[in-house]
């Protein structure tokens, strides 16, 4: 996760790259290349054409926000020549950031910097953190889907799965799942996850990992011998948290991660159907 002073660094390289041409903001795609972190102009162009694509099935008008043009560089003693360049509006760079890898900062940044029409690093910076927490979480998902699939083939069915997940809960947290929902004001339907602050379901997603793997390492079979790992994984876990001034009790609950799932998809949405304002 970028850090504060990265985002303040990259909001300020981005706002500085932006330009006015007909009175509506813009960016060089050779000055965003880099930005992004993309190392070859036809990489780059290939990100481009796809961005085009998908702004042509979003009902724009490609040419509206992507501006053939020439871009004067040196190339030693003095001299100059042509290269090609295309003028971005911000709607445009959204949507080449769309299609970049977002396990790049760069373009992590991007998806949130081109989307938002309040141009504040705070913003972005919060934006970023929520979308953290929502990967962090759909992650943990996949992790507990993938141990649940591991203990069925041990011998362990649902009923099975929920103590074990349970005596892991008390073991990182010293609670187990009913207290930790009294304690979190969980409502008694939902996953007591949905309300845990980022590093604390990273914490039970890194816990989980190391069981589905032990398990299939160690030969673990029935409740009782995966029920003990499960606990020594996430008291390890405990210890690692403790140690660097983190008490998993004591970090205090989040926003449900549903509602803020909703409102990134809102956000996402409007800023693939609004057109390119100044």
């Amino acid at each position: 996760m970028l850090k504060a002073n990265e985002i303040k660094e990259l909001f300020r390289r981005f706002e500085e790259a932006a330009v006015e041409y007909d009175g509506i903001e813009c960016w060089s795609a050779r000055e965003l290349q880099p930005l992004l972190d993309y190392a070859q102009w036809r990489r780059f162009t290939n990100a481009i054409d796809k961005a085009k694509e998908a702004c042509a099935n979003a009902g724009e008008k490609v040419s509206d926000h992507f501006a053939d043009v020439g871009k004067m560089v040196q190339i030693g003693s003095g001299a100059e020549k042509e290269i090609d360049d295309i003028l971005l509006t911000r709607y445009a760079c959204y949507m080449i950031a769309q299609n970049g890898d977002t396990r790049k900062p760069a373009i992590a940044f991007a998806q949130t910097y081109f989307a938002m029409q309040t141009r504040r690093s705070e913003l972005i910076e919060q934006r970023l953190l929520e979308t953290e927490r929502v990967e962090a979480r759909a992650k943990l998902r996949e992790t507990e889907k993938l141990l649940s699939g591991v203990l069925y083939e041990r011998g362990v069915d649902d009923k099975g799965f929920a103590i074990i997940r349970s005596k892991g809960d008390r073991a990182l947290f010293r609670l187990d799942t009913a207290q930790l929902k009294r304690k979190f004001g969980v409502p008694d339907n939902r996953p007591v996850a949905d309300f845990l602050p980022t590093v604390s379901i990273k914490a039970k997603d890194f816990a989980a990992a190391m069981t589905a793997e032990n398990v299939q390492i160690k030969d673990l079979s029935g409740i009782p011998a995966i029920e003990k790992e499960h606990v020594e994984n996430n008291l390890g876990v405990r210890k690692i948290m403790i140690e660097r001034g983190l008490v998993p009790e004591n970090l205090p609950p989040a926003e449900d991660v549903k509602k803020v799932e909703r409102r990134l998809n809102t956000e996402k949405e409007k800023a693939l159907s609004r057109k390119n304002k100044t």
